[in-house]
């Protein structure tokens, strides 16, 4: 079957009911996305499917065809980083770094749909992205940068 990933397609030699985790990471190289609890709860493994933040390891490849998947590697590189990415950066919002790549994607949605969110619509768009490390004021405060830096 054929999938979009990062705006390129791609044919997976896969069975219809493999999770999408498996196969971004697999197949499609994306490392960026990672397993955490297997069963759609966490948000470690977060990616935006036609606009929306989806869970990966709770979705069948099957139901992704012909729709586009980004992944934080389709967002921005080392070299020209996303501003979230870099705002996570300047900030220092992440502790182990497991659960950063699924909070990014949630909130680049949210950033999309919202350019000047409150902390109130920031928290309630992570409300599916667990962080076990106790970053989350600076979390909120990197988002908050990014947020400023896309609307100038």
């Amino acid at each position: 079957m054929e999938i979009t990933v990062n705006g390129r397609t791609l044919n997976v030699m896969a069975e219809a009911e493999t999770p999408l985790l498996y196969v971004l990471r697999n197949d499609a190289g994306c490392k960026g996305v990672r397993y955490g609890c297997g069963l759609g709860q966490c948000g470690a493994c977060t990616v935006i499917i036609d606009g929306k933040p989806v869970q990966s390891c709770d979705v069948p490849v099957s139901a992704v065809a012909g729709k586009a998947i980004t992944t934080v590697e389709g967002i921005g590189s080392e070299a020209k980083p996303h501003p979230l990415q870099a705002a996570f950066v300047e900030e220092q919002a992440a502790q182990c770094g497991y659960c950063v790549t699924g909070i990014i994607m949630s909130a680049k949605v949210l950033l999309d749909a919202n350019p000047s969110p409150s902390d109130t619509e920031i928290k309630q768009a992570l409300s599916k992205n667990l962080c076990r490390c106790g970053t989350h004021l600076r979390i909120v405060r990197a988002i908050k940068r990014a947020a400023a830096e896309m609307r100038s």
